[in-house]
């Protein structure tokens, strides 16, 4: 296993330089530069005449219009590290004036944070672009100069003794790169330079990702905010998808069989002068039927959220849903309080799920329920013996139940090898 990882990690380094990915990094080193000095220049420029001109009005629009400009530049920047870096950066969020106008529109520009980040990018990023420039063209014009010298050192002018690479003269000494010994030196210190120069090359676009990444792409407050947007939509979905599970649940069920169950007692009660003993057995099977149909409305109200987990907690409601789960389940529950009502609430729908799916499809003979909490998470890990090759793809029960956990920053890992048996932990905050 040693040798053929490093195999590979050596057959990957030699193609590294020829690769597509270091071509295009390094052409998105060499566009850099002269994209960064308009940059810079138009940045200094306007901040410099839009500052000098604040003690007129005339200073607002130049400095709006500089915000506007470096936007513009924002867009072409995050456009050119997703096309040749194949990074995505995420738009900051649009700038929205509160009232329609220029005045309200110069204002919301020199309002936003996200604006100015971008002015910084086109000021620092300028002596950043140099150093990489800089960096990248020596590395790569040196690798493959000296790597090919053998096929062209022989170009050389012939007013010397012998053609080659003069590399040193003065009056009384002269070097040439032209013996064999030499030329086989130029040739591998030409060789390490090229196979070092992907991974240089890799290092400075990083940085270029980070800043980028950092000054023009979304805040920490516009990404928290389209987080949570996110989450209640999570949250929306699932609270209309559980309604409507109960409203079919009622309708299927419990309602059916009461309506059932009235037009037996009305018929009962029409024969209870006619013929008793019929209207008794009647009355007999409709008081089966109200047993029938109030257990359906128990296991409702349960799978709504059962009345023990707010009375006893996670540790009674968990051995209470294990007992009705198909194959024997062990529950262990350590916990030193009771987490919050709403984590609770998750943690025993979660459990519930995961226990449902085992009894349906995993075709186990044994199954465990451990809980316990680690720092300030709640973990939640169902293991069973059963045939494995569970997932938590789109489309299946695991998808809508990790999206579920996501809404609320938790997490789930499904480890499910086929013929193995499945693990499902969950991840959950001890308070939301």
């Amino acid at each position: 296993m040693g040798n053929g990882t490093g195999t590979g990690g050596g057959i990957a380094a030699l193609r590294a330089p020829v690769e597509r990915r270091t071509w295009r990094e390094f052409g998105y080193l060499l566009t850099g530069l002269p994209l960064s000095i308009l940059y810079f220049s138009l940045a200094v420029t306007g901040l410099s005449l839009g500052a000098g001109l604040l003690v007129t009005f005339l200073g607002v629009p130049v400095l709006a219009g500089l915000l506007a400009v470096c936007r513009g530049f924002g867009r072409l920047e995050r456009g050119r590290v997703r096309a040749l870096l194949g990074t995505g950066i995420a738009d900051p969020a649009p700038i929205r004036a509160k009232k329609s106008g220029p005045l309200s529109a110069m204002g919301a520009l020199l309002g936003s944070g996200s604006a100015w980040r971008h002015v910084l990018y086109s000021v620092i990023h300028f002596p950043w672009a140099v150093f990489s420039f800089c960096v990248a063209l020596v590395f790569w014009a040196y690798g493959w100069a000296f790597l090919l010298y053998p096929v062209w050192f022989w170009v050389f002018p012939a007013y010397t003794d012998q053609p080659g690479l003069q590399l040193f003269q003065n009056d009384d000494y002269s070097f040439f790169l032209d013996s064999p010994a030499e030329i086989a030196l130029a040739c591998l210190s030409g060789l390490a330079f090229t196979l070092a120069t992907p991974w240089v090359i890799r290092a400075l676009t990083t940085v270029d990702r980070v800043m980028v990444g950092g000054l023009l792409g979304p805040s920490r407050l516009d990404s928290r905010v389209s987080e949570l947007e996110s989450d209640r939509g999570v949250v929306v979905d699932t609270a209309a998808a559980d309604l409507r599970r109960i409203e079919r649940d009622l309708h299927d069920g419990a309602q059916a069989r009461l309506v059932a169950l009235a037009m037996d007692l009305g018929l009962a009660k029409e024969k209870a002068t006619e013929d008793p003993r019929a209207a008794a057995r009647m009355v007999d099977e409709a008081h089966g039927e109200v047993k029938i149909a109030l257990q359906e409305l128990r296991d409702l109200a349960r799978g709504i959220h059962p009345a023990v987990l707010t009375d006893r907690g996670l540790d009674a409601a968990l051995s209470s849903v294990a007992s009705r789960c198909a194959v024997p389940v062990r529950v262990t529950v350590d916990l030193p309080a009771r987490p919050a009502a709403s984590i609770e609430g998750i943690a025993y729908f979660t459990v519930s799920e995961l226990l449902q799916n085992i009894s349906k499809h995993a075709r186990a003979r044994v199954a465990s329920v451990e809980v316990w909490r680690s720092g300030e998470r709640l973990l939640i890990q169902v293991a069973d013996d059963g045939r494995g090759g569970a997932g938590a793809g789109a489309g299946t029960g695991l998808a809508g139940l990790a999206e579920r956990l996501d809404a609320v920053e938790g997490v789930l890992v499904v480890d499910s090898p086929v013929g193995v048996g499945t693990t499902v932990t969950a991840e959950l905050p001890w308070r939301p």
